[in-house]
């Protein structure tokens, strides 16, 4: 297949990957913990090309990374989920569900609301305690968010590439995450970053409260990273369909209506035809493109009030969009 690369976390894994497929690059995964050059050093010694730096790294340990050993690439994290537990360091998954997170399986148990007791240790009583608006999602912390430091990481010339955590998200989370960044990266090295309308985009995707980690301070300076009271919020937005790979029809996402207008998350880069039709109508409105649908057609011809997230039936679109183009409304 002549994959891009192997992420690979431990020594052995290494050795393997050299012997199986030596052609093919190392990059070491965030589970491995570097946050120093020594430890990079010595990842470099047994053939790996790049590291994935841990959550927990700061800038300053970057930047005496790459003096050091200068032809190492270096990833890091910028947006999504977080964990409770120092990176790769955490077993409560394994413990409770018999579910490996080094092997990619992890139940997300940080995420479950708990119940708190306290025990007498003389009589052996137990008190459940009730929390307040503190709530008890006691593990959950909040999701990284680096989209105001993005011109701070590039300014320092020393970050290779930016990584955006997507295990189990859904089409439109990693749609608008990836080219919410994207924008982000074009717009500094054009001179024109606005963080506030790229931080207004990020805030449509499901997020349990966003923190900036510690990129640019110590854990101990820290006292907001957790989510204390729910697992996850919505969004300001709900993905409600999605261009079908033809590009000339859509699959019902949400419930969707006719005679309402639907924002058109156009592909980084992407062109859309405005057109006013029998079907509908596709036009942009301050800089957003939208479409409201006159009638709801499907492939089959079937005409329809309305139509629901689980229906099969391909929808016709006014004008073709390019192909995965995400259409959403507000929630």
């Amino acid at each position: 297949m002549n994959v891009d690369a192997f992420i690979v976390a431990t020594p052995g894994v290494i050795k393997l990957c050299r012997d199986i497929a030596p052609n093919i690059p190392i990059h070491l995964s965030t589970q491995a913990n570097v946050l120093n050059y020594m430890d990079a050093a010595a990842y470099v010694d047994m053939g790996v090309e790049r590291i994935i730096a841990a959550r927990e790294i700061g800038l300053k340990d970057l930047v005496s990374i790459k003096e050091k050993l200068p032809k190492l690439e270096i990833e890091i994290f910028v947006h999504g989920s977080m964990c409770f537990a120092y990176s790769g360091r955490c077993l409560i998954s394994s413990l409770q569900m018999g579910r490996v997170a080094n092997k990619g399986s992890c139940a997300n148990d940080c995420r479950f609301q708990y119940e708190v007791y306290a025990k007498a240790e003389e009589s052996d009583a137990e008190i459940k305690l009730v929390e307040g608006d503190e709530g008890t999602y006691i593990f959950n912390a909040k999701d990284l968010n680096l989209i105001e430091y993005v011109k701070q990481i590039m300014d320092l010339g020393v970050v290779d590439s930016l990584k955006i955590e997507g295990r189990t998200k859904a089409h439109y989370y990693l749609g608008v995450a990836t080219r919410t960044y994207r924008d982000a990266i074009d717009e500094v090295l054009a001179g024109e970053f606005n963080p506030q309308r790229l931080k207004n985009e990020l805030a449509t995707i499901k997020n349990r409260g966003y923190t900036d980690g510690y990129l640019v301070k110590r854990p101990f300076e820290r006292k907001d990273t957790q989510n204390h009271k729910e697992e996850i919020g919505a969004g300001t937005m709900q993905v409600v369909a999605i261009v079908t790979e033809s590009g000339k029809y859509f699959m019902a996402k949400h419930k969707f209506v006719k005679n309402h207008p639907y924002e058109v998350v156009v592909p980084h880069g992407g062109k859309i035809d405005f057109v006013d039709n029998e079907i509908g109508k596709v036009y942009e409105d301050n800089g957003t493109v939208f479409v409201v649908f006159k009638k709801i057609i499907t492939e089959k011809g079937k005409e329809l009030e309305e139509i629901h997230s689980g229906n099969v039936n391909p929808v016709e679109l006014p004008t073709e969009f390019l192909p995965y183009t995400l259409i959403r409304g507000e929630v």
